[in-house]
């Protein structure tokens, strides 16, 4: 079987995991810095693999997270189905927010169901067979089949044995335990010619930010790294700017200024 480390900066380390269906045994594994993997020699039993979250962060250095995992809020949306697993998260990964180490509750999504970071800071409420928990998605797990979603280990813990390491779960989408006002995040780099914006803090997850200009909204194209980038820059600002989120909700700001890693404060929330 294969176990996956994913701290990509650290790749290349030897570590003892558990490995086991029938019964619980150890084996020392040496990861390979090329392929990420780490080849578990057979023994009594398969276990689950933990999964990768891999892609691009695309960095970021704000002091703002994407948002608490939290208790969770009104479900909404259809039932989903699959296997959970789990992997060394620290809150950062594919969707650019930063490592959250006093929130671990979080997790990454299948490429299907991550659908371009669509589902980026928002949350889902999974049940497994020893209980149910809130998880915040961080992170992309580019080879797990739709409705698979890797835990970290914390939140796999709240709904299974850690050495079963991959369990069937249902999930579905909740609000996020946030409080205060959405978050506008300039990456680094963002300037009156190439701009790129992140909203974080938010209750549901974001699926479209337009700015405006010349008195008119343009919609802002996001990427897989969870920025909306316009390329040919937005100018010097400041801007206004709308977003929607997953639910239909949309909350307009005015005057944001420009920044280079920067964040600014929104006036409202979602609603739950």
């Amino acid at each position: 079987m294969v176990y996956r480390d994913d701290m990509r900066s650290t790749r290349f380390m030897s570590f003892v995991v558990a490995c086991a269906s029938s019964g619980l045994l150890a084996f020392s594994l040496s990861c390979s810095s090329d392929d990420e993997a780490c080849d578990c020699a057979p023994g009594i039993g398969a276990g689950g693999s933990g999964g990768t979250a891999g892609g691009p962060s695309g960095g970021s250095s704000g002091t703002g997270t994407g948002g608490s995992g939290g208790s969770g809020g009104t479900a909404v949306g259809e039932t989903h189905t699959g296997d959970g697993t789990y992997y060394g998260a620290d809150g950062s990964g594919n969707c650019s927010f930063d490592p959250s180490p006093n929130d671990l509750m979080v997790a990454a999504m299948n490429d299907v169901d991550y659908a371009g970071a669509a589902v980026c800071g928002g949350c889902i409420h999974i049940t497994g067979p020893d209980g149910a928990v809130t998880v915040r998605i961080v992170d992309r797990c580019p080879e797990c089949p739709v409705g698979d979603v890797d835990l970290s280990a914390e939140a796999f813990a709240q709904i299974a044995d850690p050495v079963d390491g991959r369990v069937p779960i249902e999930w579905h989408d909740v609000a996020c335990d946030v409080s205060g006002p959405i978050v506008y995040r300039f990456k680094e780099g963002s300037s009156q010619w190439w701009t790129a914006i992140q909203v974080r803090n938010t209750r549901w997850a974001v699926s479209s930010l337009e700015v405006k200009v010349g008195g008119a909204y343009v919609n802002v194209p996001r990427e897989n790294y969870n920025y909306f980038v316009y390329a040919d820059g937005l100018g010097v600002g400041p801007y206004d700017i709308r977003v929607t989120d997953a639910r239909g909700h949309v909350l307009e700001d005015t005057g944001i200024p420009l920044g280079d890693g920067a964040e600014a404060a929104g006036s409202d929330q979602f609603p739950p």
